[in-house]
């Protein structure tokens, strides 16, 4: 009895909370719109890194002709 008890007690409070237990953001609207910029922020600096990374923002040398970029 005391395990189907101990049981129930346990599901009633993991059912209680959803998602994480510490909040990610802070409550205050103004604050988590600043946390959020910060964050998306990073999110796209980090794309550019990874570019840089791999050398996916080289020029393609596989062309057969030259381009340097300039007004020809």
């Amino acid at each position: 009895m005391r395990r189907l008890l101990f049981a129930a007690l346990l599901a009633v409070s993991l059912s209680n909370s959803t998602g994480c237990f510490l909040a990610a953001y802070d409550a205050d609207p103004a604050v988590r719109a600043r946390q959020l910029m910060y964050t998306s922020e990073e999110l796209r600096q980090l794309r550019e890194e990874w570019h840089r990374f791999w050398l996916l923002d080289q020029p393609n040398h596989m062309y057969p002709y030259n381009t340097h970029g300039g007004v020809i």
